[in-house]
Parts: structure tokens; sequence; C-alpha cells
């Protein structure tokens, strides 16, 4: 828990801002401690987060808490934007992403927006490769072949008093790819956020 208190919020909020300014109803799906949560509380939005780690939401102030894995969530409303950052769109298992791609049809608006953050071109060849932190550093050290299209990928967390690691599957997809997967679950793009197209909104 102290490693995750201790990551700072990126740029997700001004992604996200920009997109749908506040006030507006938010659905977070993983929002883990909080990081981006936070900020999103702060700037106005009305936030529901959601984590299946009830110490993760522990750590969650100023909001609206739901304990429940993202892919199974459903709270039979909707809401003007729907969350789903942290990469999880490349969930190991196509079942799952397709899981969660589902639950934020289920909860977006039919006028609302779903922001995803997907990796972007090249994130596995680009290795190693570091982004600073706080007060220290995250270095992805290695992204190797799991099989079956999946890469297994090591990251490294190093501040000047710990060291954390951490190693998760991640299911690598082309930009027709991820397209696809939208429109299977019942999306469409919208649009590219950013210019390195790391950030996409998708509709109903």
């Amino acid at each position: 828990m102290d490693f995750y208190r201790r990551l700072p919020v990126g740029t997700e909020p001004d992604v996200i801002a920009a997109a749908v300014p506040p006030p507006a109803t938010l659905l977070e799906l993983g929002c883990g401690a909080g990081r981006i949560t936070r900020a999103l509380t702060a700037r106005g939005y009305v936030v529901t987060a959601v984590d299946e780690s009830q110490e993760m939401l522990d750590a969650v102030e100023g909001c609206r808490t739901v304990r429940s894995r993202a892919e199974d969530l459903d709270l039979g409303e909707t809401f003007d934007v729907v969350v789903l950052a942290s990469f999880l769109v490349h969930a190991g298992d196509p079942a799952v992403r397709q899981a969660l791609l589902r639950s934020c049809l289920r909860h977006v608006a039919a006028d609302g927006l779903v922001l995803i953050q997907r990796e972007g071109e090249g994130w596995h060849d680009i290795v190693p490769r570091e982004r600073p932190l706080l007060d220290g550093v995250a270095r992805v050290t290695a992204s190797t072949d799991a099989g079956d299209g999946v890469r297994s990928v090591h990251v490294e967390y190093v501040f000047p008093d710990a060291h954390w690691t951490q190693t998760f599957l991640s299911r690598p997809l082309t930009t027709e790819q991820f397209e696809q997967a939208l429109a299977d679950a019942g999306l469409k793009l919208d649009r590219y956020l950013t210019s390195d197209g790391t950030w996409v909104s998708a509709r109903p």
C-alpha cells in the first residue's frame, strides 16, 4: 500500500478534463489507492471509484467507493464519463478485456463518453525506459514473450529509501485490433485524445 500511495498523478486528469470538463458524473474503474481519483474530485467531478481491493479503497477519500471487480460491476446507473485507465484494456485474457469494455458500455450514459488509456506505439519495443516520479523513478526493464501474443512486463520503482518491483501480463493491440475490440463490445471510436494515441474516447 505504501508503494501505491507514493505514485504521483500524471497528466491523466488534464486529458480527462479536456475531453469532458467538470462538473460531470464520473465512474473510475480500477481506481487503486486513488492516485487519479483525488485530482478528479478536486476539479469538481462527482466520482464513483471502483476497485476490487478494500485496502485500496480505504485510501480513497472524498467520493463514493464501490468494492467490485471492474469487469463484473453492474450498478444499475449510468455516468457522464467512464474512465478505464492504467492500461487495463490490455488485459492478457481477451475475455477479461471484453468484459471490461462491456462494463464501460453498461455504465456510460447514452450521450456520455468512455475514456480509455492504451499503450503507445512501440510500447513493448522501447525497453528499457523510465519516467520520473516525485522522489524516484519508474523503470520498465523488460518486456518478454509470454506466449499466445502476451507480453510479461517487468517494472522497477526506485526511491531513495525503497525499491519495489512489479511484473504483469499485457496483450499488445494494434490500432485495428483495439478499434475492433471496441466495436465487439458495443462501443465506437470517438477520437484519439493525445498525439501519441494513448488516450481515446469512445461512445455507445
